[in-house]
């Protein structure tokens, strides 16, 4: 989550690079630890990397207290800026309510007979240039506290515009801070000084993108398990599900093709009906990774079989790892 343009904010007038341009990569490091994390094995078994943390003291963020201060998240000011509600920065996250919390049924037949009924979505009466993505994620990297029990972690919103040989431009903004949990919350608040130091945050620059291969997902079953990891587990599938439809605009053949392999993969439990973050209707999919103290969660829309969200979580105690809620997803000849 973190980029040159958010590091530069938090370091202010410290910062001996300021001056320096520095260009965009050509492959996110979102990205890269996806590829890593999908794909690397050890005596055959899928190696599952933690999300990443940051271990900081109180001290050590001192000079990032003032960035606190002067979020601009989604509606308005942020809670600490002159005029904001409030002197508390930042949200306690909540994991999403399920519809069967407990006893779940397996997933596979009610992901198949969503497949068999699914319309079509806006974009497919859309054309143009360039793949369009709104995405708002939280949680890479977390900061943690020295003793390792309190974590923060600030919100980005990206909005992306690509074609199809990868070419194209990328905004993103930094969001307000967020927290797993209450004494989290309070933990942050107490022991970093919450006072602007900086007078705002720069506004988001558009970054060009270079170009890259892309090829359009595929339909067909056997070339989808291998583009979702399927091999990997259910984990695996998860993530790689959430990077497709983050960065496609995935067509309704291929939506449903990917629900009916999705059925087929060991694990899955059938959530039925949850409201995502971004307070739309869905359908949901969880599953268990209790050797790593982990839980995927997958959020469809359930009349066109969209994907919603993609959130981790960790099983003791139940609190939020991460997010992706994919806010908009279009078809488009203009950028910004």
């Amino acid at each position: 989550m973190f980029g040159a343009e958010r590091t530069r904010t938090l370091l202010g007038p410290a910062d001996p690079a300021r001056n320096a341009a520095v260009g965009p990569p050509l492959v996110s490091a979102r990205e890269l630890i996806d590829r890593a994390d999908a794909t690397e094995t050890v005596a055959g078994r899928r190696r599952v990397r933690p999300t990443r943390r940051l271990v900081l003291t109180a001290g050590t963020l001192a000079v990032a207290a003032g960035a606190v201060a002067v979020l601009q998240p989604f509606g308005g000011p942020a809670p600490d800026a002159p005029g904001g509600p409030g002197t508390a920065a930042g949200l306690v996250l909540v994991p999403v309510a399920y519809q069967f919390d407990a006893d779940p049924p397996a997933a596979g037949p009610q992901l198949r007979m969503l497949a068999d009924k699914i319309k079509d979505a806006a974009y497919d009466h859309q054309s143009g240039r360039y793949m369009y993505h709104h995405t708002k994620v939280w949680g890479d990297p977390v900061m943690t506290s020295a003793d390792g029990r309190h974590h923060v972690a600030f919100a980005g919103a990206s909005k992306v515009w690509q074609a199809a040989d990868g070419t194209g431009s990328q905004i993103n903004t930094q969001l307000e801070p967020q927290y797993p949990d209450q004494a989290s919350r309070d933990y942050w608040q107490r022991n970093l000084d919450s006072r602007p130091a900086v007078e705002g945050t720069p506004a988001p620059a558009m970054i060009p993108l270079p170009p890259e291969e892309l090829r359009p997902p595929s339909a067909v079953p056997a070339e989808l398990r291998e583009l979702l990891k399927v091999e990997y587990g259910a984990g695996a599938a998860s993530k790689e599900v959430s990077t497709l439809y983050g960065r496609y605009v995935v067509p309704r053949a291929t939506r449903a093709a990917v629900l009916r392999v999705l059925a087929d993969v060991p694990g899955f439990r059938w959530r039925g009906q949850v409201t995502d973050r971004a307070g739309r209707n869905g359908v949901a999919v969880t599953f268990d990774d209790r050797e790593h103290d982990q839980q995927s969660l997958l959020v469809f829309n359930p009349r066109t079989g969209e994907l919603l969200a993609h959130e981790l979580l960790t099983l003791s105690p139940v609190r939020i790892s991460s997010y992706q809620v994919i806010l908009d997803t279009a078809w488009t000849d203009r950028v910004g």
